[in-house]
């Protein structure tokens, strides 16, 4: 059997796996442009090349660390995505015939007496690398994303040495790392040379403990080192701690005293040294407790609550290749969103990451370099984590897992993979995983039943069925019979919720609503940081984002690879400052005449925040202020009294903000950490009188005060002079992905209380919109009438073979010269199901240029995702006013709409309530049937016309492109529809 396909972990001088801790060694990092060639098998690929002088000056280049497919070369193969299929037949350990593999080669030069001993390191090498030095082979490197090292003294020597890696795209081990991702080969994070003194200290653990009642300290070194190399010295200047151990029998834990604890709001650390004659290895310390109490998860005493994001290792353009300081600014982005908690889904990321979650302050689940995602169409037959013949390669990966990250306070639970099903090679994980850090709980998303991880973990549940797992009750969450009331007793998470993809997830407040109300919820991670697309462009040169099946793949999973909270170039979508207003740590609660301000952090006071204030009459501001506020104590609350005010003709609007004081190591003076509003009064507006002028008809046209209407239609044509035409009633929106996919129930037919959030089956909500025919209205005119001072218009609108209609109602008047609609949209009883909008559809010239609004916003929202909005006047322009996903979908609605002004045309628009309801509104340079037909932007043919979307009401988002429908209170029932409007030019 080849190495290719055995079960092994790795072979050859393989050193036992121990923690990344800096040392004043010498390391060379062998980053930089190294000798490659590409092979599509095995067989091919050249014989002899790691001999020393092999001749490679025919090889390509390539630069390490990299993957080998991003290089724009398509004779070395392309990217594939595939969410849980494994892109080849499963019969393992086998892997295909055609198996691209590259060749490496690299020269460097090590001083004389460069170390007593050499080890070679590689942090991640997808999926196979057997590796050579000067000719000898040294060791065969398994498990992508983790940390393996090898000792190379016999084989290094001063002066030039030749270094030959071959890599394998697929192996035994890829079975293992069945990832939701892009199949990526190559070495894609550093390669380093080590310098090893002969009385060096190997591995380091400083156990950090915090003890919440004294807040005394306590750090438990373990030092692994031969004897030789004592006396070892371990020091924490700033605490002034020195403890100098003269033999290994000697090491013990040292009293620290007081100290400031870690914490995720509070990330505290203490530069620690630990030395001996030879070598010197640092360290930032982190004092905290980790315990589970119950069904509590506690941290320093104190309960944890999880705002958290999954989030894979990506970059658009070079992969999982690892950008410091562009993961630092994300990392920042995050803190300012109110992301408090990470997963490393799904394999432990670069080392470097970390130090930057250690400094900056998040809860962090590590998870192992497992997935075996695949097998589970198979029936979980010879799965890994119950095959033993995997057992030794399982344990290999959470020993490397843990081992090189103990070190850091940032991560509070050991994770043992992803998707995997369950088995005893699991439990032997787990096993290994308590007996070597009692401390840390693990957790293990498939072990419905419990039997060897310490946290109940779940995926995109609905609602209902966190309620009766927090009761006890109910068998549909996946748990054995019996087993529900016990696992009740325990911590409970979501590791994934909310699957971010295109537009939405819906409902996030519901979320919200179980992790505050139910005592073992501890909160979640929402599915994922940001959209995978990688960077790309078309024969004409136009980039996008390419997703799955852009690259010519034989099977593959379309765009569910861009599901992020972050577009693929980074931009944020709206969903994140969704996330951040409803799960914000500082809760405001607005009330008569006062303010309630609730700190919900884990740690700190409210003292490095100001609460501010500003009254706005009509969107204007009319007031501010500051609000005086002691400092708030974690998990208390206090009120405050606001400023009084005087009612006013128009809408009179409190907003309240709580906003950091000065600058931080994520953000500035002024960021807004959380924001609130109230509306104090709605006085008269005036009124004007309604006109008296008629309708005048001539030559196939009616004029009409400023507007210009089709005689035979009645649409309107222009208005003083400028395209504004319609309106049209729309139905239909272009399907985001949580419409057009349908894996998950439906609640359109099934109650969602009733089921216990179990919903039914159902097509998809695109699929039932379009059998309905929504996408496809006929309109037939019913009349034109002109009146004495008003002209009507009776349109129906039904799809072709069914009877199901909309009867609409135009009845345009004039007001102090203005043009105003008063529309009613009546559907016949027949309709089923949803709709996706009930509208009225006008189309503007093309290049309307810049938009103001008094409405909600600054982002897009819809019924189920709108606690960031607030209601104001804003700007924009219309291409801004939209979200450019991946695919193109409904983007861009913002509700209730007051008034539209487009000053370069001197049009503005006005809307008044209707049974107390205001429309929403959107503006794009496509139509939703344009939108509909593309399935990337570029797709998207050139603009002739700006469409503007005027919404008695949308459908909500839902999660059911992975996770639960539409909620029944955010549903769009067919129903009746009016809206009142008014129309004014220069």
């Amino acid at each position: 059997m080849s190495e290719i396909t055995l079960f092994s972990p790795g072979s050859g001088r393989r050193i036992t796996p121990r923690s990344r801790v800096s040392s004043d060694a010498v390391e060379y990092d062998l980053s930089g442009t190294w000798r490659f060639r590409f092979s599509s098998r095995p067989e091919l690929a050249p014989s002899g090349a790691e001999r020393v002088d092999f001749d490679d000056s025919g090889w390509d280049q390539i630069t390490v660390p990299s993957h080998w497919v991003l290089q724009g070369r398509d004779d070395w193969g392309r990217p594939a995505y595939t969410n849980f299929d494994y892109p080849f037949p499963v019969e393992p350990p086998v892997v295909p015939d055609e198996n691209p593999t590259g060749d490496y080669r690299l020269d460097f030069e090590l001083p004389d007496g460069f170390g007593d001993r050499v080890y070679l390191r590689f942090d991640g090498v997808e999926s196979l690398a057997i590796v050579s030095l000067n000719g000898v082979e040294v060791g065969v490197v398994r498990g992508s994303r983790l940390a393996q090292e090898l000792d190379v003294t016999e084989e290094a020597v001063t002066g030039r040495n030749v270094l030959h890696v071959r890599v394998h795209q697929w192996s035994a081990a890829t079975y293992l790392e069945d990832q939701d991702q892009w199949w990526l080969p190559g070495i894609f994070r550093p390669v380093t040379v080590l310098s090893r003194p002969a009385a060096g200290i190997e591995d380091v653990w400083l156990r950090a403990d915090f003890d919440p009642a004294t807040r005394q300290a306590t750090l438990r070194p373990e030092l692994r080192a031969d004897a030789d190399a004592f006396p070892i010295t371990v020091t924490l200047p700033e605490l002034r701690v020195e403890a100098t151990f003269e033999t290994p029998s000697d090491v013990a834990p040292i009293p620290v005293g007081e100290v400031a604890p870690w914490s995720a709001d509070r990330p505290r650390l203490y530069d620690a040294s630990v030395s001996n004659a030879v070598e010197t290895r640092t360290l930032r310390v982190g004092f905290r407790r980790i315990e589970i109490v119950g069904h509590e998860w506690r941290v320093n005493g104190r309960k944890l609550r999880l705002r958290g994001v999954n989030r894979h290792e990506y970059d658009p353009d070079h992969g999982r290749v690892f950008d410091a300081d562009a993961v630092r600014e994300q990392l920042k982005l995050m803190k300012r969103s109110n992301i408090n908690a990470i997963r490393t889904s799904h394999y432990p990321p670069h080392p470097s990451f970390f130090d930057m979650t250690d400094e900056l302050g998040f809860w962090v689940i590590d998870e192992c370099d497992l997935e075996t995602h695949g097998f589970e169409a198979g029936g979980w037959v010879d799965n890994p984590t119950d095959d033993p013949r995997w057992r030794e390669a399982l344990l290999d990966r959470i020993e490397r897992t843990v081992e090189r990250d103990k070190n850091h306070p940032s991560i509070i639970s050991w994770s043992l993979g992803n998707e995997s099903g369950t088995g005893q090679n699991a439990a032997a994980m787990a096993d290994w995983a308590h007996r070597r850090d009692p401390e840390r709980p693990v957790h293990f998303e498939p072990d419905f039943d419990g039997r060897y991880s310490d946290l109940v973990s779940r995926m995109y549940p609905p609602i209902e069925e966190m309620e009766d797992m927090s009761a006890g009750t109910g068998q549909h969450m996946f748990a054995s019979v019996g087993r529900n009331a016990e696992l009740a007793k325990r911590p409970m998470l979501l590791c994934e919720y909310e699957h971010a993809m295109g537009n939405g997830a819906g409902a996030l407040a519901e979320y919200e609503r179980i992790f505050d109300t139910l005592p073992q919820w501890h909160g979640g991670f929402v599915w994922e940081w940001r959209d995978h697309g990688l960077r790309t462009v078309t024969a004409d040169g136009r980039e996008y984002f390419g997703y799955g099946g852009d690259f010519g793949e034989e099977m593959h999973d379309g765009s569910f690879v861009c599901d992020g909270l972050l577009l693929s170039d980074g931009t944020p979508t709206p969903m994140l400052a969704e996330f951040a207003a409803v799960t914000t740590p500082i809760k405001l609660v607005l009330g008569e005449g006062n303010v309630t301000i609730e700190n919900r952090r884990h740690d700190g006071n409210t003292s490095d925040l100001r609460f501010m204030w500003r009254d706005e009459l009509e969107g204007r501001q009319i007031g501010q202020g500051e609000l005086r506020v002691p400092a708030v104590a974690p998990g208390a609350s206090v009120t405050v009294g606001l400023p009084g005010f005087e009612p006013r003709a128009g809408e009179l609007w409190r907003t309240v903000e709580a906003v950091t004081a000065e600058p931080s190591a994520w953000a500035g003076p002024g960021h807004v950490v959380t924001a609130v509003q109230q509306r104090l009064a709605v006085g008269e507006s005036a009124t004007g009188q309604p006109g008296s002028a008629a309708p005048v008809a001539e030559g196939g046209m009616i004029s009409f005060g400023p507007g210009l209407f089709d005689a035979r239609t009645g649409d309107l044509v222009e208005v003083d002079g400028r395209t504004f035409t319609g309106p049209r009633l729309e139905l239909w929106r272009a399907p985001t992905e949580n419409d057009s996919l349908g894996s998950f129930p439906s609640y359109v037919y099934v109650e969602a209380t009733s089921s216990r959030g179990k919903g039914g089956p159902a097509p998809s909500s695109a699929e039932q919109w379009r059998s309905a025919g929504l996408d496809r209205l006929h309109r037939r005119v019913i009349s034109v009438e002109a009146e004495p001072g008003a002209l009507v218009v009776m349109h129906r609108y039904a799809p072709a073979a069914t009877r199901n209609a909309v009867t609409v109602e135009l009845r345009w008047t004039l007001r102090e010269g203005a043009l105003r609609l008063e529309a009613t949209a009546v559907p016949t009883r027949d309709w089923q199901g949803t709709w996706p909008r009930i509208g009225l559809h006008f189309t503007l010239e093309e290049g309307v240029g810049p938009v103001e609004w008094f409405g909600t916003g600054p982002a897009e929202n819809y019924p189920d995702s709108r606690a960031a909005a607030l209601v104001g006047r804003f700007e924009s322009t219309v291409a801004e006013l939209n979200v450019d996903y991946a695919v193109p979908q409904e983007s861009g609605h913002r509700a209730d709409l007051r008034e539209l002004s487009l000053p370069d045309l001197g049009l503005t628009l006005r809307a008044e309530p209707v049974a107390g309801q205001l429309p929403g509104f959107s503006l794009r340079e496509h139509d939703a049937h344009e939108v509909t037909a593309a399935t990337h932007p570029y797709e998207l043919p050139a603009p002739t016309a700006t469409h503007l979307y005027l919404d008695a009401q949308q459908h909500g988002l839902g999660s059911r492109s992975c996770g639960p429908d539409v909620r029944p209170e955010y549903q769009l029932r067919p129903r009746a529809a009016g809206w009142s409007l008014e129309i004014t030019g220069r």
